[in-house]
Formats: structure tokens, sequence, C-alpha cells
């Protein structure tokens, strides 16, 4: 876990890579009918802009909420660290799923129309399971595992 602001502005860089890439690739394999190698390259595209978005607001807003949300159910010290881990990074789905779901409603799908809100209930709904499972069993361990790496403790 980071120790210090700049440790922390790291890790919340490496896990915007890889949470933003994933999901813009699920994003456009979902509106593609599945998974192809193009998928890969046409995320690029959106990537600049959904890093700084997601950095941003996890900077910002879901990650002081999800720690504020978090420390409520679990005491630093006290509990297990995983217990520590698991309800920071539920909170943060929870908070950045919408929050990113919004931005990528009016970028990409469509923008400010009549059917924005139904747009942005559709891409929450989708995209929640996926931030999910993949922040929980892929994202977050190997960002920490790589974070830890970086930054072993002597």
């Amino acid at each position: 876990m980071p120790k210090n602001r700049l440790q922390e502005t790291i890790f919340t860089i490496m896990m915007v890579l890889v949470m933003v890439y994933a999901m813009i690739c699920y994003n456009i394999a979902l509106e593609t009918g599945g998974m192809k190698n193009f998928v890969f390259g046409a995320a690029l595209s959106e990537f600049p802009i959904m890093i700084v978005a997601a950095f941003v607001l996890d900077t910002f807003i879901a990650g002081p909420l999800a720690k504020k949300c978090a420390f409520k159910i679990v005491t630093p010290g006290k509990d297990r660290p995983i217990a520590i881990i698991l309800a920071i990074s539920i909170f943060s789905i929870w908070f950045m799923c919408p929050m990113m779901s919004f931005i990528a409603t009016i970028l990409f799908n469509g923008g400010f129309n009549t059917q924005m809100f139904a747009t942005f209930c559709e891409l929450t709904v989708r995209n929640f399971p996926m931030a999910f499972f993949w922040q929980l069993f892929v994202a977050g361990p190997l960002v920490r595992f790589i974070f830890g790496k970086i930054f072993r403790e002597r």
C-alpha cells in the first residue's frame, strides 16, 4: 500500500492505466460484437482522455470518498490488510464506475441528447460487473504486485 503522497500518485497512475485500458477494450468489444484483435488498437484512441479523466476523478473525488466510506467499516492497523484493500477497492468501483460511464456517455456515446440518461444508465449497469471483477481479481492484484516490487520495504 502507498505510504506517502508520491507513492499514492504513482499507485493511482498505475491503477488508472490498467483499469481504463481494460474497460475501453471491454466496451469496444461489446459494441462490435465481441473481442477481436483490432479492439486493442482501437482502444488507444480513447485512452488518453479517459486516463486523464480517471486520474482526476480518482485523485480528487472517488479516492477520498472511497477511503472515507471504507474507514467507517474497517480500521487500518486493527483489521486485516485484505479487508482494508477490499473495502477501499469496492467503494472505489462504486464511485468510479458511474462517473466514468457518464464521461463515456458524453464523449463517445451520443453526448447531450434526449437519450443521455438512458445511455448513462445502460453503460453504468453494463460496466459495473466488469469493473468489479477486473479490479478485484486482475487489476488490483497486478498493480499491488508491481507496486510492491517497485517500492519494496527495506
